[in-house]
């Protein structure tokens, strides 16, 4: 007997799930600029804020991204972050001082998302995405700021990858980008339900999976898993707690998007009902945190030279990709363009720098907050950056080694060239030691000169024998010889250092003596 004949099937995907989800994994993961994103992605999440190390190593990664450095020191000189005295923050150093480690932190992968992103022809909808990731980062920060779990920032960064999946989808599969968004119409399937259907797995599997292949940690993996609907208990622990303000961070981030008013409507209520008593939180608490974040989403988006882009439903996207990112990367953002070096590599206006460097040390001073490693990190950023050196490092003494021992670096090949900057306690007649036994700052335009060459010890001549012109700053207290600056260019330097250059540096130099002296 025939079998009766079966029902039509229902309209399904254009394309057979489980290659889609395949042929994205491949080209996500194995594009060559997602794989330097990975590997941007990697190295920012993996440093630490509990030694002075992480925060130098941040630091030198935002200032070695011209576009990266610019957008945050505009975060930083944002009404919502300006002291109260006003003056400008020019520095990294102060800016990480001023926002905090994991603040810049979690904004600098954002950015990096932005900019992976950022020529995508489709970039309506990864704007969309890409503001969702922002806002749901800033929701994760404000519930780190109350939670008393230890590592609580991490949160931050588990709410930003929470969206990971849909940014990338919008961003490398635009039609099936759209095919999802097209089953949510209706709320007739659920958004993972729409995912599955479309490619064959859900946004938080496709996220989980990028990740795993970028090499982020499992904490932060283990953020992205969803839970069932229904109200929430208290978290077990900090990583069942992490999951949770993932979870909570992106709903609120799209409800932010879809209302011009959250805090009335029926959704902020649902999601009160849903995370309230985990999170602790209450109708009170949930109208600051929209505010709060609303402000803080202003400000960032300001600083990005980004405009709030509201989710419009199959609107072809605009070409040219995210015009103001791009304008923000290629033309500065309407600040002035630079002034000009000279052939050593020194700008043309090292005094403005330097003395903007000044500033930002005092100010970091005064405000009473800062470690003596934050000011001779800032200090030696300024040196650095203002006088266009090379290479720079600070140089310290270390009795168990019995040498003076650099113990951060910037510029060209620093962290090979710190590892190997070392010299002996003892006292000899080289260019260093006689440096500090005589506190005398010395600043060499001409390093091949035969009086200068003969007083270079043989270490220097070896780990850095493209040296043409360098400094040395002697850190002396009272009688007690500390350590060192030093920081060199591969060019000579006859334009020298003017009286009013030199006064600045020296300023610098005395903002580390008084932080160093007992």
């Amino acid at each position: 007997m025939a079998n009766p004949a079966q029902p039509p099937a229902p309209p399904g995907p254009s394309v057979e799930p489980r290659k889609v989800r395949a042929a994205l994994l491949k080209k996500v993961c194995g594009d060559e600029e997602m794989f330097a994103l990975g590997s941007s992605v990697a190295r920012v999440v993996q440093m630490a804020s509990s030694d002075d190390q992480g925060t130098h190593d941040l630091a030198y990664y935002v200032l070695s991204d011209a576009a990266l450095t610019q957008r945050i020191l505009r975060l930083s000189n944002t009404a919502q972050y300006r002291t109260a005295s006003g003056t400008n923050v020019t520095t990294i150093s102060r800016a990480i001082s001023l926002l905090g480690f994991d603040n810049v932190k979690t904004t600098a992968l954002a950015m990096l998302l932005v900019d992976a992103l950022s020529n995508s022809a489709h970039a309506k909808a990864v704007m969309v995405e890409l503001q969702a990731a922002l806002c749901a980062s800033l929701v994760g920060r404000e519930m780190a700021r109350h939670s008393f779990y230890q590592g609580a920032e991490e949160a931050s960064i588990g709410a930003l990858f929470k969206n990971l999946g849909p940014l990338l989808v919008a961003s490398h599969e635009p039609d099936r980008y759209r095919e999802i968004n097209a089953l949510l119409v209706g709320n007739a399937h659920t958004l993972a339900q729409a995912a599955q259907m479309i490619l064959g797995c859900s946004y938080e599997t496709l996220s989980e999976a990028v990740l795993a292949e970028w090499n982020i940690p499992d904490v932060l993996i283990r953020t992205l898993a969803p839970f069932p609907a229904g109200t929430l208990k208290v978290a077990a622990n900090r990583g069942e707690w992490m999951r949770q303000v993932a979870s909570f961070s992106i709903d609120v981030a799209r409800l932010m998007a879809r209302s011009s008013d959250p805090k009335s409507s029926n959704e902020a209520r649902a999601l009160l009902v849903r995370y309230g008593a985990a999170l602790d939180l209450d109708n009170d608490a949930m109208a600051a945190l929209f505010e709060t974040v609303q402000g803080e989403m202003d400000t960032l988006l300001e600083s990005m030279n980004m405009k709030p882009t509201p989710i419009v439903e199959d609107e072809p996207d605009a070409l040219g990709g995210l015009p103001n990112v791009l304008l923000l990367a290629t033309m500065g953002g309407g600040e002035a363009a630079p002034v000009g070096f000279h052939p050593s590599g020194k700008p043309l206006n090292a005094r403005d720098l330097l003395l903007a460097g000044v500033q930002d040390v005092t100010q970091m001073r005064a405000a009473g907050k800062s470690k003596v490693n934050d000011v001779i990190l800032a200090v030696l950023e300024t040196l650095y950056t203002s006088m266009g050196f090379r290479f720079a490092t600070v140089c310290l003494k270390d009795p168990r080694s019995g040498q003076y021992r650099a113990r951060v670096a910037f510029g060209e090949a620093h962290a090979e060239r710190q590892a190997r900057f070392a010299f002996p306690l003892e006292s000899s007649r080289d260019l260093f030691h006689l440096a500090m036994e005589n506190d005398a700052d010395l600043m060499i335009a001409d390093a091949a000169t035969p009086k200068i060459r003969d007083l270079l010890p043989a270490w220097h001549r070896q780990l850095l024998p493209d040296a043409k012109s360098f400094i040395v700053l002697p850190l002396v207290v009272g009688k007690l010889q500390l350590g060192l600056f030093y920081a060199d260019r591969t060019e000579l330097a006859p334009e020298g250092v003017p009286a009013d250059e030199t006064a600045l540096i020296k300023a610098l130099k005395g903002q580390v003596l008084v932080a160093l002296a007992p």
